[in-house]
């Protein structure tokens, strides 16, 4: 538990492992933490070198065809555009559903009921209410003698950021982490999410690995956090 100078001084925050009952309130913040990645995805695709190079010549077509027309060159570049935001939408949300209907589906079997496996909430508790406003998840991986862990489904609610709420969900992964003897906390993140990569430096991962996706809709990179035991 612990209180930070961002909350009033009756706000206090608890990192907890998950309950059932907070199986309602983690998905709708999944949710929300995966779709809010769209419009920066779509706004970081449209300015590729590649995409501007098309929407010009899509324009172009359009004016041309239209017998010198502004508004079909315009018509055009607006399909272009409505096109790559379809995409963007597609890919997290058919990454989204993918997650809900496969290991959110069941946190207990999936995380719980693993010893290697972990998944922890952020509580916020005051006088009157207590309300979950973050999460964090890690499975174990015993592929090598000493293993290693890959952290997942890093969120916290909208009006808690920048309060400190995901450092110290961070900190209870890495913890987790060196409880069960992992050389190290991997993590795959994507171009738009600037926020988390930001967070997850200062907690001490670097990258270790990028790549570029199809159609330069996103890049994706792997951090890591080495760990001493």
């Amino acid at each position: 538990m612990f209180c930070s100078p961002c909350f009033p001084p009756s706000v206090q925050v608890n990192i907890r492992e998950y309950r059932p009952s907070d199986h309602g309130v983690v998905t709708e913040l999944f949710g929300d933490s995966i779709r809010e990645n769209i419009y920066p995805a779509f706004f970081k695709s449209m300015s590729h070198s590649d995409h501007v190079g098309v929407a010009l010549s899509i324009s172009m077509a359009g004016y041309v065809l239209g017998g010198s027309s502004y508004f079909q060159a315009l018509l055009f570049g607006a399909a272009w555009a409505g096109f790559i935001y379809f995409c963007c939408h597609e890919i997290y949300e058919g990454y989204m559903l993918r997650r809900l209907n496969t290991d959110m589906a069941d946190i207990q079997a999936n995380y719980l009921d693993n010893p290697n496996n972990g998944f922890w909430v952020a509580e916020a508790a005051d006088r009157e209410l207590s309300r979950v406003v973050g999460m964090v998840a890690v499975i174990g991986r015993r592929e090598t003698e000493e293993g290693d862990g890959k952290m997942s489904h890093l969120a916290v609610a909208f009006p808690w950021r920048r309060r400190k709420v995901g450092s110290h969900l961070t900190q209870r992964a890495l913890d987790f982490c060196k409880e069960r003897g992992f050389a190290r906390l991997v993590l795959d993140v994507s171009s738009p999410q600037t926020g988390a990569v930001s967070l997850l430096r200062k907690s001490g991962f670097i990258q270790t690995s990028t790549g570029v996706s199809i159609h330069v809709i996103w890049s994706a990179s792997v951090i890591c956090h080495t760990l001493v035991v």
